[in-house]
């Protein structure tokens, strides 16, 4: 995640309207990862998710976040210092050109998971594990950030140079992210590139609507796709 918001670029404002209804009672699934980019160090990732919305942080309530609204299918990216909201519309990424082809991969491991291996062109694209049916919403409300997402990083991907674009770029992130998720919540991926994800716990904690709200008073930046 940290890789691709570093690439992306400013584009005209606008106006944010993102924020979670109250509910009394209500709860949200929060589920905690250890990312780690190659060369750098591990870092933590929490994802908080509701029926209307996804956030992702590092775990601080008042540090910089991703906000998705699934309801309208837009991602803000919120960034408190710079005092930024970059706001991306899921226009949806090309499709897969017919000379695509991709290989997913799974076979049974422990009780409830299988293991996974994505692969193009003979390259492991991604592998890992998958609990097929735990946290199931969370599962797709991640996807569906992926989809959103998913022409952003085509352009990102295509306006790099060659030696830096690589098909598996465009599996992981663009024509095959729904895929995979649609496997079952991750618990363990390494990407070919060696960045790694592993899940360290899933709970439930009452809602907290503050959480889904963009902050006021950032300028809206409505991202290229």
């Amino acid at each position: 995640m940290r890789r691709w918001l570093a690439l992306l670029c400013l584009a005209a404002t606008g106006t944010l309207h993102a924020s979670e209804p109250t509910d009394a009672g209500a709860t949200m699934t929060a589920l905690r990862y250890v990312d780690q980019d190659p060369g750098d160090p591990a870092y933590a990732t929490r994802i908080l998710v509701t029926p209307d919305f996804l956030r992702m942080d590092t775990g601080e309530d008042d540090g910089d976040f991703v906000l998705l609204d699934r309801r309208q299918r837009q991602v803000t990216n919120v960034m408190r210092d710079s005092g930024l909201a970059m706001v991306f519309s899921g226009k949806g990424a090309p499709p897969r050109p017919a000379t695509w082809k991709s290989d997913l991969r799974t076979v049974p491991a422990a009780a409830g998971t299988r293991r996974f291996s994505l692969v193009v062109e003979g390259v492991v694209c991604s592998e890992g594990i998958v609990a097929s049916r735990a946290a199931p919403d969370a599962a797709r409300a991640m996807a569906e950030l992926k989809t959103v997402l998913a022409a952003t990083q085509y352009r990102v991907w295509k306006d790099s140079p060659p030696e830096m674009q690589h098909d598996c770029d465009l599996a992981n992130e663009v024509w095959e992210a729904d895929a995979l998720l649609g496997l079952g919540l991750p618990l363990e991926v390494r990407e070919f590139s060696g960045r790694t994800r592993r899940f360290e716990s899933e709970s439930k904690l009452p809602r907290a609507p503050e959480l889904f709200r963009v902050p006021p008073g950032l300028t809206a930046v409505n991202a290229p796709s």
